[in-house]
């Protein structure tokens, strides 16, 4: 008892016993068994995180700020992918919930029936991230796809170009975006039609570059053309470039995400923001209130967007 004491509490034990312990910890190599706490106390001291992608940098700043938030109370992150498809969401639920973290966090709302079922009848805590729908499953914490898309349209509007297109990934969140681009364009310009050109998630420069050439031949009057994450939009501008083109005078090009590389662009990249440090620090928040059955006052935040403009619009 008094080890374990020592280990876990140890403000309330002589140092000397503590230091004691310490030293027969390192000397027999001894790991407490977690499994067994986790019987004892109902709490694993484990968050799951499920991200689409562990191979998408925009995630990586949500990620860090999560795992340092929590991390200074005990919890550990473990990290699942589920896959731009969705495909492999099903099992990797299974095996999350059998494992019975503390919580999950889920990057974008889960919106199969199957999905939801699963992790509704867990009764395991459920914080959903980067999206806003009218119905979370427990606690949401992100912002308005639809509205960085319409955010978009109008900044195009706004600075006078009227022959727009769009790039945009093949997954659920970007689809979001790209459909409210086009929704606003429509509302304010009901006879314009606006060239797209779709392609797979995760997004690569290579497909940014090859789907500006698309939309060159497609749409030779393109003003402007926004991409749903900013590595597509290093892709046009790598392509116009390379074509001897210039930016914002002969296309601007607007990205999402404000990556670490958007203001070293040539020209700098304009993008819209969404403060990943901000929603992991918000999710951790949500975690760390629930742990210590605070009422629920708050269980949707909406950290909102910003355009961050430089010259390439």
């Amino acid at each position: 008892m008094t080890a374990s004491r020592a280990l876990n509490t140890p403000e309330i034990v002589n140092p000397e016993m503590v230091e004691r312990v310490r030293r027969a910890v390192l000397e027999t190599g001894y790991v407490p068994n977690l499994l067994a706490g986790a019987l004892a106390s109902a709490r694993s001291l484990l968050i799951a995180v499920i991200v689409p992608s562990i191979a998408s940098t925009i995630y990586l700043e949500f990620v860090q700020a999560l795992r340092g938030a929590l991390a200074s109370k005990g919890y550990q992150v473990i990290l699942g992918e589920s896959d731009y498809t969705h495909q492999s969401e099903p099992v990797l639920l299974e095996a999350l919930i059998a494992r019975r973290p503390d919580a999950i966090v889920t990057v974008g709302a889960v919106r199969s029936a199957e999905g939801r079922k699963r992790l509704i009848a867990s009764e395991i805590p459920v914080i959903e991230t980067w999206d806003m729908t009218s119905e979370p499953i427990d606690m949401l914490v992100g912002f308005s796809q639809e509205g960085v898309g319409r955010a978009a349209a109008e900044f195009f509007l706004a600075g006078g170009r009227r022959h727009p297109a769009i790039i945009s990934a093949s997954d659920d969140r970007a689809a979001m975006r790209a459909e409210g681009f086009l929704s606003r364009l429509r509302d304010c310009q009901p006879a314009v039609n606006v060239r797209s050109v779709l392609i797979p998630a995760p997004s690569t420069l290579g497909a940014g570059r090859r789907a500006f050439v698309e939309l060159l031949d497609l749409y030779p009057k393109m003003d402007a053309v926004f991409c749903t994450s900013d590595m597509v939009a290093l892709g046009v501008l790598t392509e116009a470039k390379a074509r001897g083109m210039q930016i914002p005078a002969d296309v601007a090009v607007m990205g999402f995400g404000d990556l670490n590389f958007a203001c070293d662009t040539d020209p700098p990249l304009t993008t819209i923001r969404a403060d990943g440090k901000t929603i992991g620090h918000e999710a951790a928040r949500l975690i760390l209130e629930r742990a210590g059955h605070a009422p629920r006052v708050q269980t949707v935040v909406d950290v909102g967007f910003s355009i961050v403009r430089r010259q390439s619009a």
